[in-house]
């Protein structure tokens, strides 16, 4: 049953020259780490301090470091821009890397802007510069996310009738959050809210509730989120961030966890998401149609982090080399960033809001 899926992606291209902006975790540890393990030339580092990135450059072989972001990616060696800078500084070095002649595509991270209506902008900026921007949505490329869309899309669990995203673990609020007056949902929750959309398209209607986080000590509107969402299939789905969830003290064992479930007319699929604590994400599903009403239970060695920015990095090579829209098309994202706006608007206004009500033109 194992081998029938396709937890990670096979390597298509892996020639175009890749110049990184950032040396913080997320670079260092997950981004860098994956094209190392997949052969991707990176050829030159920059981030906000020199020191930072000359250090990150030694760890990884990094041949260049440059003094500021600016002059990466002026730099005529660098054919992909891979942005980890907070969204309120990627608008202004992606729109810089959209006037270089010698840059062919762009890797930014999400949240792409602070707002929708910026998102928009890029978006169309990129298209009149007839430039690659591709948005780092790295949870489609979990292992178990993978396996299950293959299941779904195979039919085993028959229609799918509900869907849960159970999420009680504690994040690392980065610090620049303290500075912004949106938290878990454009940060967290935009994860699950757009694994929903990739697994079942766009929603009609999203409701949101949100109560403040008692570990979270500046001051923030969303904390804990719970999102109910209904998609035109019929399909009812919940993503719940619970970023308390419970103390975390000397003599407290906690319990923090990410599960999912999927209930179709035919089967059910169930697992686990392994980043709170650093193991593979699992799957498991039964199905009338394909295991008999049995259990299967496919495994991979592999991990969300780091493995899963190897497809991300992938899908935009092979974008340029094909000349075919990414996977993670910047088109898409301003459609799992309206989803995030609508969000927004169901806690302001206290209602259900349909995602017609939210303009993406």
């Amino acid at each position: 049953m194992t081998n029938e899926f396709e937890p990670d992606v096979a390597v298509r291209v892996r020639e175009f020259r890749i110049g990184c902006i950032g040396a913080g975790m997320i670079m260092a540890e997950c981004h860098l780490a994956a094209y190392k393990e997949a052969d991707f030339p990176v050829v030159a580092i920059a981030s906000r301090t020199q020191a930072n990135a000359a250090k990150v450059a030694k760890r990884w072989g990094i041949p260049t470091v440059h003094d500021t972001p600016e002059a990466l990616i002026e730099d005529k060696n660098v054919e992909i821009i891979d942005l980890a800078f907070p969204p309120d500084q990627q608008p202004g070095l992606i729109r810089h890397a959209l006037k270089q002649d010698h840059i062919k595509a762009i890797l930014a991270q999400k949240p792409l802007a602070l707002s929708l209506e910026e998102a928009i902008k890029l978006r169309d900026e990129a298209k009149a510069a007839g430039k690659i921007l591709s948005v780092n949505q790295n949870m489609r490329y979990d292992q178990s996310m993978r396996v299950l869309k293959q299941i779904i899309d195979g039919g085993a669990l028959g229609d799918i009738v509900f869907a849960q995203i159970d999420m009680h673990a504690i994040p690392h609020w980065q610090t620049f959050l303290e500075d912004y007056d949106r938290l878990t949902l454009s940060n967290m929750s935009v994860h699950h809210l757009d694994v929903l959309r990739f697994l079942f398209g766009d929603p009609d209607e999203i409701t949101t509730l949100t109560r403040k986080d008692p570990r979270t000590k500046f001051d923030h509107k969303d904390g804990i989120t719970v999102s109910t969402l209904r998609f035109p299939s019929g399909v009812l789905a919940l993503s719940l961030e619970d970023v308390w969830s419970g103390p975390r003290q000397d003599g407290y064992k906690d319990d923090q966890h990410i599960d999912w479930r999927v209930e179709g007319t035919e089967g059910v699929a169930k697992g686990t998401i392994g980043w709170p604590t650093g193991a593979a994400s699992t799957l498991s599903y039964a199905s009338a149609k394909t295991t008999g009403g049995e259990w299967v239970s496919p495994s991979w060695e592999t991990m969300w982090f780091p493995h899963a920015f190897i497809g991300v990095m992938e899908q935009l090579q092979h974008a340029l080399k094909s000349g075919t829209p990414p996977a993670l098309s910047v088109a898409d994202n301003v459609r799992t960033m309206a989803l995030v706006e609508a969000g927004y608007r169901s806690i302001d206004e206290g209602r259900t809001i349909r995602l017609s009500e939210i303009s993406v033109q």
